[in-house]
């Protein structure tokens, strides 16, 4: 088992973090995203008061963001959670520690519900949502193709027991 922390996102992370969601992209069940963004696209997605990264030997090997789903003010509490770790650390427990900080931070910034749309093919990443507390509300199917291929994803949700 490896050692590591957890500190926030700094802009220097992010050549890190786009080789990370690099991986994701060409997994194929990650995201339908098929290039990583610029610098400039993922901060604006992405809520700057929670991000984070996990660190182990100075080195950048898992990230979790939150990104609004609605800019209308009834929907200010809730957001989607995106966790992504290194291909080489997986099966650390990184992306589970990433999660419950996630967690931890949205509920200290006033977040009540998370949400998390998961590729059905990615098991893994939705037993650690359901092993945090998320539960499966439902499934959209074949809500969008990538690579020629019809995908299911998973809708979860958490609703913070703070508010």
């Amino acid at each position: 088992m490896i050692t590591f922390s957890i500190r926030p996102f700094n802009k220097e992370d992010w050549i890190s973090v786009s080789k990370i969601y690099s991986e994701g992209i060409n997994s194929g069940i990650a995201t339908f995203e098929t290039q990583v963004p610029t610098w400039e696209q993922w901060n604006q997605k992405y809520i700057s008061s929670c991000r984070i990264v996990a660190i182990s030997n100075s080195e950048v090997v898992g990230f979790g963001v939150l990104s609004l789903v609605s800019k209308r003010d009834v929907y200010k509490g809730v957001a989607e959670v995106s966790v992504y770790v290194a291909s080489s650390f997986k099966g650390q427990h990184i992306g589970e520690a990433l999660l419950k900080q996630l967690i931890n931070e949205s509920e200290e910034n006033g977040f009540w519900t998370l949400q998390a749309v998961i590729f059905s093919e990615n098991i893994a990443s939705i037993a650690l949502h359901k092993k945090c507390g998320f539960r499966v509300v439902g499934t959209r199917e074949k809500i969008g193709q990538l690579q020629g291929k019809w995908h299911d994803n998973y809708f979860l949700e958490r609703r913070s027991k703070v508010f």
